[in-house]
């Protein structure tokens, strides 16, 4: 049975020490070995219409157990002086992440090796992402993609040595580890996108590293964080309008598909976060969903953020008005498929698409990735 947070029940797990110690589930960052065998059997059987999505994974050259790196480098940054790794280390990591997932569903060992080439790469080689402006972001959008490849390998690749899986895991707590703790112990100054991109991440580690401490404080963050990346300060509870709506489309839905994630994940280790907030996720997706499909009488109103500095935008944003991001099928398997609820703009919206293809900042691929139990 699947449980059910909120304010109060996490102030009481959290403080009230006879409460057992939680077991994690291994793999158990958005897949676990029951859905990377369902996963297996969609590309043997070719059941679609996650097959399809499937044939766009297998054709991206990000996913190929032939992919070339492009580094690795010692220090890596969105921005400032080193900003010119950022594309080459961003693909360089998509095909560590896409790679840990072919050999899942395909079993050919090949994607096994070359994603473990990538990771202990860069995990020898690299020493320093700088305190860039882009930091957080760096950490979150890329790190989540080492720690799931990471978990991957640990738990089904037999290849990968206690050598190598000691020097990925001091990169990860070494270098991007801190870069989210910093984010989380400055006053909030982003918009939200960048709450539930650090959140996603660090409850991956946390899983990862099986650190119960570092799960609740994820969990904590996404009800109660003082910062417009949180459940409550990202999607208004009346109308879904989202923090970043006067801003633009696309980064509306990527700060709605890294907190669908941050959902997922805990989903795999037992909590209903998705639920939060009389399905307020749900709401948000709605309201995205609608407006970008060409209805201009979705409500709006100015909003007051967290941080005081995104208050100015007078009516919903344009830019990017159409344009759908791979973050939709997630959120409906788990609302519509697996609860039984109504996401009609989704629906729409998703059939619009047709099968989920790559997206550099999301799990992406979701009509095949999410379309087990």
């Amino acid at each position: 049975m699947k449980r059910t947070f909120s304010t109060i029940t996490f102030v009481i797990t959290t403080t009230c020490c006879s409460i057992a110690q939680k077991t994690f589930v291994h793999p158990g960052i958005l897949q676990n070995k029951e859905d990377f065998e369902h996963l297996y059997q969609v590309v043997q059987k070719q059941i679609q219409p996650a097959y399809s999505s499937y044939l766009l994974l297998r054709d991206n050259p990000r996913a190929s157990a032939n992919y070339t790196m492009n580094g690795p480098f010692e220090t890596i940054s969105r921005d400032g002086e080193f900003s010119y790794t950022k594309p080459k280390f961003e693909a360089d990591l998509s095909a560590a992440y896409l790679n840990s997932i072919m050999w899942m569903v395909t079993k050919d060992e090949s994607h096994a090796r070359k994603s473990l080439d990538i990771l202990d790469a860069y995990a020898l080689k690299l020493r320093t992402i700088p305190p860039t402006n882009d930091a957080p972001l760096l950490a979150g959008l890329e790190g989540f993609k080492v720690v799931y490849a990471t978990e991957v390998l640990r738990y089904t690749y037999k290849g990968i040595s206690s050598q190598q899986l000691a020097r990925i895991t001091k990169m990860i707590t070494g270098i991007f580890q801190p870069v989210l703790d910093t984010f989380y112990h400055v006053p909030a100054y982003t918009n939200g996108n960048w709450g539930g991109i650090v959140t996603k991440t660090y409850m991956a580690m946390a899983i990862f590293l099986n650190n119960e401490a570092m799960y609740k404080k994820a969990i904590d963050f996404y009800y109660n964080g003082r910062d417009n990346g949180t459940i409550r300060n990202y999607i208004d509870g009346d109308t879904g309008q989202i923090q970043e709506s006067g801003r633009d489309q696309g980064h509306c839905q990527l700060g709605l598909g890294a907190l669908a994630t941050i959902c997922e994940i805990a989903y795999h280790q037992g909590d209903d976060l998705y639920s939060a907030l009389d399905n307020r996720l749900l709401k948000g997706f709605e309201y995205v969903a609608r407006y970008n499909l060409g209805d201009d009488d979705v409500p709006f109103r100015k909003w007051k953020d967290m941080s005081g500095r995104y208050n100015n935008w007078p009516v919903i944003s344009s830019i990017g008005r159409g344009k759908f991001q791979p973050v939709y099928f997630m959120p409906y398997h788990h609302f519509v498929l697996r609860k039984g609820l109504s996401m009609p703009y989704t629906k729409m919206v998703i059939e619009k698409m047709g099968v989920e293809d790559f997206d550099r900042d999301q799990p992406a691929f979701g009509t095949f990735l999410f379309s087990g139990k």
